[in-house]
Formats: structure tokens, sequence, C-alpha cells
């Protein structure tokens, strides 16, 4: 594996948050260094990676699968150290990125396809073909390596050449993927990656004339300034953006896959890109006073700590972040939200250390709360009563938001309707996050465009030839 030097000696701390305290540090990237790394693509690209076999593709993706596999430990330590998730759904995360290369090895005997049409004079074909740079830019740290191998495969796959710059939180699994990419035969400079803050790195790659395409993973706002910077390149974009997913748990639901479902959807699973509003009801008999109380008795019984502890709950990711999560709680409260549980800033109880929330369950809220319209991004659960079907429907779709719903319900006629009329890129039914690699992922509305995983995240790095000839 060949490393660029950067074009100075400027460097950044990496944060532990089950500490907060710095734990290592790495290169702070530059403009220099993003130019350094396209040039590196494109050199890769034309001299190597564009004229190699599918199949060889193919092999090296599939090695990849099998190194991260031999080093799983070290990539969860690191995942965990980086971002703060439990060690447990760190290894959960590495053996996904490992799945997801497995899965796209069998990507490139189809990214580069053609359909034929054939007549007495003419015969015409539509090809998908491949981009020489397709970078991966994430500012959502939480999730370094499944955002970086659900990006990077697919890319890989379609023959692309990559540049990825990972969150300024989580930088050292993109680096340790670069590197056993390196390991599975990757030639050099086919993926790249650039560390930094946003505006000294990601930018300059967003405005860069050598980029073909972006794959973003953030906010709202920065998507936004990612997308203006890529019009004046024409640039094409995929974004995956915020999240404010409603789980409907419906009257007639299986009580405890619905109270098993919520509890780990927002605290033991740790995904804090998907906090759901909840609502429960039903026109004949109101479930919210026994479910709510009976889940406020299981978070109260979740415990806090550092991600290699194993704990149910880990720390945020920052303490800039954990001042945000805390805010949106104590305007609620001055508000008089009806806070039954957690809602305040807490540490590591063995260390005393760390940037850490208490899980919290807000009742109640009000459909244009705040805290039911914005993205929270921490271990927030706030509730909303429902009427009925049609109008946990109406509260499902008030928001500006449209990533991912729940729905739990033993009537499948109307959970099917539901899922049709919920404006959101995924449903599931009866369980939460499920589905797999295979399974296309990306949010409507402000949520985002365009799709990750599946087949429809490798046509996301290809690119549509038509070719007409007269053949007699």
């Amino acid at each position: 594996m060949r490393f660029c030097r950067p074009s100075h000696n400027r460097t950044l701390e990496s944060f532990d948050p089950g500490r907060g305290e710095a734990f290592a540090r790495f290169t702070a990237g530059t403009a220099d260094d993003v130019d350094q790394a396209v040039q590196s693509a494109r050199k890769a690209f034309d001299t190597v990676w564009r004229d190699m076999a599918p199949v060889e593709r193919a092999r090296i993706l599939q090695r990849a699968s099998h190194l991260i596999l031999e080093n799983l430990d070290l990539l969860a330590v690191t995942e965990s150290l980086d971002s703060g998730k439990p060690l447990q759904e760190a290894l959960g995360d590495v053996r996904g990125a490992a799945r997801t290369f497995e899965y796209y090895a069998g990507g490139p005997a189809t990214s580069c396809r053609a359909t034929a049409f054939r007549s007495a004079r003419t015969t015409s074909a539509t090809l998908f073909t491949n981009r020489w740079a397709s970078p991966r830019i994430s500012s959502r740290g939480i999730f370094p390596i499944s955002t970086a191998a659900r990006g990077i495969a697919p890319a890989l796959a379609a023959g692309c050449a990559v540049l990825a710059k990972p969150a300024e939180q989580t930088p050292f699994t993109a680096l340790l993927l670069a590197r056993l990419l390196s390991d599975a035969g990757l030639p050099d400079g086919v993926c790249n990656v650039v560390t930094g803050t946003g505006p000294d790195a990601g930018a300059p790659l967003t405005t860069h004339p050598g980029v073909n395409h972006i794959t973003f993973t953030g906010s709202v706002q920065t998507g936004r300034a990612v997308m203006k910077s890529a019009a004046e390149e024409i640039t094409r974009v995929v974004l995956e953006l915020g999240g404010k997913s409603p789980v409907v748990v419906l009257g007639d639901c299986d009580r405890e896959q619905a109270l098993a479902g919520v509890l780990g959807a927002i605290f033991e699973k740790c995904r804090p890109d998907l906090f759901r509003r909840f609502t429960a009801g039903d026109r004949k008999k109101s479930i919210h006073d026994d479910f709510v109380e009976e889940l406020c008795r299981r978070t109260k019984a979740l415990k806090t700590g550092h991600g290699l502890d194993r704990p149910d709950v880990g720390p945020v990711n920052s303490a800039e972040h954990l001042a945000k999560i805390a805010g949106f709680v104590d305007r609620a409260r001055g508000r008089g939200a009806d806070i039954l549980t957690g809602g305040s800033v807490t540490q590591d109880p063995a260390t005393g250390k760390g940037w850490f929330f208490e899980p919290t369950i807000i009742d109640k809220v009000a459909a244009h709360d705040e805290l039911a319209q914005e993205e929270i991004f921490g271990p927030v659960l706030t509730v909303q009563v429902a009427d009925d079907a049609d109008h946990a429907l109406a509260l499902a779709n008030d928001c500006r938001y449209g990533l991912v719903a729940g729905i739990y319900t033993s009537d499948f006629a109307r959970a099917h309707q539901l899922a049709r009329e919920i404006d959101a890129g995924q449903i599931f039914i009866n369980e939460y996050f499920a589905g797999g690699i295979e399974v296309p992922f990306g949010g409507n509305k402000k949520s985002g465009f365009g799709r990750e995983k599946g087949l429809e995240g490798l046509k996301s790095y290809c690119k549509t030839k038509s070719i007409a000839a007269r053949i007699a």
C-alpha cells in the first residue's frame, strides 16, 4: 500500500467518547491533499483499474471480505473506541461490512452490461458503464465502517476509483479498511482516504473538477451545501441525510414484539440517525398507558457505559453533540414536557467520565413540537398518541424527513396499506431495521435521494450510454 505524504504536518485529535479523552492523532487534510488524492485516483483508473477484468475485481472484493473477518476484533475495537458504540454492535457492523464486500463481489458481472435490439438494418444497445472517480464523504461519525463499506464496495465493483473522506470524529476504520483492500490486491491509488474536517477536506472534494460522483451521508444543512458545490461541475450526487423515523404501534399488535422492537431500535441498537417518534393507539382500545409504562420500566433498567464494556447504551460521539441533545431536552422541559424517564447528561458509572445522555422518554409530544420534527441524534424517544390508524398515518407523514418507518400490527392488510402510504424510503413491519445489504436504502423528502445497498446502490456508480449503428 502506498501512502502519499501530506502537504503539511497539521494533525487533529481523535477522542474516545466513553472517556471524553483524546486517544490518537491523524492528519488534517487540506485542498492540496484532496487534489493529490484525485490525481492518484485518475492515474490508477487510467492505467490499471479501468481495464481490469470484472472477474479480477470480484476476486479482490472477495479477498477483502475475508480479510475484514480475519481482522474482526481489531476493526471492532477501533470502531468502539473511535465512535463510542457498544462493542457488540461494532462487531455486528464489521461483519456487515464483510458481507457488503462479499455481496458486491458478484457485482462486476452485472455493472457493465448491455441490452440490445436488432432489426434488419440497425442494432442498438444500452450500456451501463463506469465512472473513474467516485468519492465517499461522511459527516456522520457513528457508523464509520458500515457507511464506508456501503459506498466503497459498490463503487469498486462498478470499476470506479474511490476517494473516501470519513467523518473527522471517526477516521480510523476507513484507514484500516483501505489497508485491508491493499492487502487484498487492490492496485495502489484505486482507493484513497483523506482525513480532516469538512471545511478543509470535504469542501475541496465536492468542488473538485476531477470528481464525477459524490455519495454523501450527513446532515441536511451539509447535504444542501454539497449539492450547491456539486452543481458548479454538474457532478452527480447521492444524499443520505437526516431522519425522524416513526414507529406506528397499533392496538392489535403483538405487545412483546413491539416493545422489544421499539426499545432495541432507539436504545439497545444505538442507531442515532433514526430517532423515532412512536405513535400508539387504536379506535377501539388505547394501548398507550400500559405500553409506555412497560417501555419506561425496561428503559430504566438499561446500563450505560464505555463501548468496550458492552453496555446497553454507549456514549454520544462528541461533547458538542451532547450539548445539542441536552439543549433539546432542556427546552422541552421549559415548555412543560412530560419527561417520563431520563432527561439529563450523565457519565460512565464506572469511571465518572465520558459523554453520556440518559436514555430518555418524553410523552405526549405535540405534532409540531421540535422534538417531533427535528433530528435529535441522541437516545431520546418521543411519544405521540394516535386515535386510530389514519391518525397514526397523518402523524407519521407530518415531518420533513422520510428515511425509515416501522409498523406493528397483526392486521397485515392494514400494515401494507400503511406501508404504501407512509412517505419513507424503508418500511419495516413487525420488526425494525431488517433487510441487510441486499435491500436498497435511502430517504425521501429532506432525508435525501438516491439509493445505497442492493443493485440500486451499484447502479449509482454507473452511467448509461446508448449506441446505435447501421449494419446494412
